[in-house]
């Protein structure tokens, strides 16, 4: 069962991302964060949502709000996706899956008939206490950013 997180503080969670950067929770202190898991670099639907924060990052800022991708997936990858893709963000490599397990995003999948243990595309706001205030929990790309960017501007 998925552990519910919304009105709870964010997980403690540090680790490298894209542009050699490490980045910690405590990075964001004072900043409002949107912090996305997202199952594989390069997929189509990983794209079309990374795309769609792409598209709407300057708003997010405007806003006071930083945006992190998260997945399994290598420093390399991420960088090559991030270049590719021109994702104004960071993506960080989650590869021992601890920051994924600490926002609970791991579940149990199936494809084509084959059970495996991958990332629920999540996506938590996280206000500028350190407080996550909204979740949400096996994410459909079509029109999820723009979800988020209404509840962010009802934060300011």
């Amino acid at each position: 069962m998925t552990k519910k997180l919304e009105g709870k503080k964010c997980p403690n969670f540090k680790a490298e991302c894209t542009s050699s950067l490490t980045l910690s929770n405590k990075d964001f202190i004072g900043k409002n964060l949107v912090i996305y898991f997202y199952p594989k670099d390069s997929t189509p639907g990983c794209t079309t949502e990374g795309q769609d924060f792409r598209d709407s990052y300057k708003r997010f800022k405007e806003l006071n709000v930083e945006i992190i991708g998260v997945s399994r997936e290598s420093i390399k990858s991420h960088e090559n996706f991030k270049s590719k893709q021109s994702f104004p963000f960071e993506l960080l490599s989650d590869p021992d899956e601890k920051v994924c397990n600490a926002f609970d995003v791991m579940k149990l999948k199936s494809m084509y008939g084959r059970q495996y243990i991958g990332i629920d595309r999540s996506t938590f706001l996280i206000n500028t206490d350190g407080k996550i205030i909204k979740e949400w929990r096996t994410v459909k790309v079509p029109g999820h950013v723009q979800e988020v960017l209404e509840i962010v501007k009802d934060l300011t």
